[in-house]
């Protein structure tokens, strides 16, 4: 017989208590404990009648997994070279950054076996976005937020990619609490990933994300899926990075570079010349830098600017770079170049709205701030390295990738770290510097 028993369901982690409690146990946080009413199947069944036949592994024919394309390279390449057939994948990004508007676009390159469910959007909404990005497309579209429903369609069409938006909108009967509660989630992919395995359908899930920049819903949710993708960027900047974090099929060192434009958002296949421009300006405090994202070397405008402070307290203000980096690349220019940085505000912008991470932007920082408290023009110069605390000049991963991004993009010289050789470029020359202080007599 059924028995039914009372839990206490966290709606930030999923952990499950026996009694409710103010403040969760696992994640920390207060009055986020809902009761919930589980049913368990009673006694005990024999162990034939449970029992599952293995497969042998060697007699599953690999045909059924290949990968499909979907027409934009960018996104192919993230995830592998295509999407696997029976995969889940989840799309997350921040409110108004392009989710919908990448989802459409891929649902229209492909030429048929895409259904596109919609659960924030009526048809009619789908419509008008879809003329804006291409008048001649076909798809099939479906606003539904019942997912007993919305998945009963799919069973019964067989396509070959199913797209919702969102997940947090799906409302299932058989599970408690509202639509995009912890019970709600969990139960709207535990189905769709039992109905992707049974008929190889692949599946693009958009998740909303919290305030943090973290997916919303129980962490088991990324764990369930084959694939997490986020979409990222300043939402008022025109550039979005699509960047893999897990991937069962594939690596995670592949990044998608896409420019928002009037027809939704298109490929960027060489990023590196949108983000500098066509034409550097040449002034105090820009200085290009080169990072990797994934297996691809970008280079990037960093711009610094230095003024007198009016208070005793002087401002590190940055746009697109750590600021406690900052602090710490100031202390490291006062201490060890001598440079007296204790009466300027400091400014720190790096154009296109593109956030940095890799420490191998420290050595463009500290030169560009060099450049413009002494007014000097660093031109034609890709800078690269980490800056250590006593003042060396740290060796960075992919010397040789960034090396022929800046000879390809017409650069004159590059400034790296000394101590792994670089092959001798035609057109650049390579300049290796120990320390920060023969790094800023280039300047």
């Amino acid at each position: 017989m059924a028995k039914s028993q009372t839990v206490f369901v966290c709606t930030n982690c999923g952990n499950r208590l026996p009694r409710w409690q103010g403040r969760c146990p696992n994640c920390g946080q207060w009055n986020t404990l809902e009761e919930q009413r589980v049913i368990s199947a009673g006694g005990r069944g024999s162990a034939a009648a449970l029992q599952s036949s293995p497969v042998a592994l060697q007699e599953v024919k690999a045909g059924l997994s290949e990968r499909f394309a979907t027409g934009i390279s960018e996104f192919d390449e993230v995830v592998g070279g295509g999407i696997v057939p029976g995969s889940l994948i989840l799309l997350g990004g921040d409110p108004g950054i392009g989710k919908s508007t990448l989802a459409l676009q891929l649902s229209m390159h492909m030429d048929d076996g895409v259904l596109y469910v919609s659960g924030e959007e009526s048809v009619h909404q789908i419509k008008l976005r879809a003329d804006r990005i291409n008048k001649n497309h076909k798809l099939d579209v479906l606003s539904e937020t019942d997912l007993t429903a919305a998945l009963a369609t799919v069973e019964a069409r067989h396509p070959k990619l199913v797209i919702i938006d969102s997940v947090q909108t799906m409302y299932s009967e058989e599970a408690s609490g509202v639509a995009g509660g912890v019970a709600q989630v969990t139960n709207a992919v535990q189905k769709i990933m039992r109905l992707a395995k049974q008929y190889q359908i692949s599946f693009i899930l958009i998740g909303h994300v919290t305030k943090e920049g973290y997916l919303a819903g129980p962490k088991t949710l990324e764990h369930m899926v084959d694939t997490v993708l986020y979409l990222e960027g300043e939402r008022f900047a025109s550039f979005r990075i699509l960047r893999c974090v897990k991937n069962r099929f594939g690596t995670t060192n592949e990044v998608g570079v896409f420019e928002m434009v009037r027809e939704g958002l298109a490929e960027v296949k060489n990023p590196s010349q949108l983000f500098i421009g066509e034409e550097q300006m040449s002034a105090s405090g820009n200085v290009i830098t080169s990072i990797m994202e994934g297996s691809r070397a970008l280079l990037l405008e960093i711009q610094a600017l230095t003024s007198a402070t009016n208070f005793g307290y002087p401002k590190r203000t940055t746009a697109g770079f750590d600021a406690n980096r900052l602090q710490l690349l100031t202390a490291i220019l006062a201490k060890r170049a001598g440079l007296n940085l204790g009466n300027q505000d400091i400014y720190i912008n790096v154009v296109g709205g593109i956030k940095i991470t890799e420490p191998a932007a420290d050595l463009a920082v500290a030169l560009s701030i060099v450049s413009s408290l002494r007014d000097a023009v660093l031109d034609k110069t890709v800078v690269a390295g980490e800056l250590g605390l006593s003042g060396e000049v740290r060796f960075v991963p992919n010397l040789e990738k960034r090396v022929r991004e800046a000879e390809k993009l017409g650069f004159s010289r590059i400034i790296c770290p000394r101590g792994r050789s670089v092959a001798k470029h035609g057109k650049i020359e390579v300049i290796s510097v120990k320390t920060l202080q023969e790094a800023i007599k280039y300047v």
